[in-house]
């Protein structure tokens, strides 16, 4: 399984707005300059971060985007989530077309298997991924 660029970039970009918490708010424009991401992408990863609950947009004097709730209670599953949809390994649990759905005795277990994969992302949170690590 490989995140898509997207998906990565919205990690990138709530670790920075992260590592602001408590600093104020933060415009767009600087998250893009700070995470050297194009504007546009930040902006559109702005909106579908905001749209998920995640972020905040503030109006007006001292305006700009937060995190909409505590660092601490913001998942990598949440962020994933807010990008790519619903976690899961295969199409075939959202009910797309499959060749062998007449016969398939895997089908059953999918379940539990994207539960295990969403939980494993659940289980990381936002305060541990924007902490900085030195880089080897």
């Amino acid at each position: 399984m490989r995140l898509s660029n997207l998906a990565d970039y919205a990690v990138v970009t709530m670790c920075q707005a992260a590592r602001h918490c408590g600093g104020g708010r933060v415009s767009a424009s600087e998250l893009a300059a700070e995470t050297r991401l194009p504007a546009p992408t930040v902006q559109k990863l702005v909106s579908k971060l905001t749209a998920a609950g995640l972020l905040r947009s503030v109006r007006g004097a001292g305006g700009g985007l937060q995190l909409a709730r505590p660092a601490a209670a913001i998942t990598l599953a949440d962020i994933v989530e807010a990008v790519e949809g619903p976690i899961a390994l295969t199409a075939c649990i959202e009910g797309s077309e499959c060749s062998v759905d007449h016969d398939c005795r895997v089908r059953p277990h999918w379940p539990m298997v994207n539960e295990a994969l969403r939980s494993a992302l659940a289980d990381i949170s936002l305060v541990q991924l924007a902490q900085e690590k030195e880089v080897a």
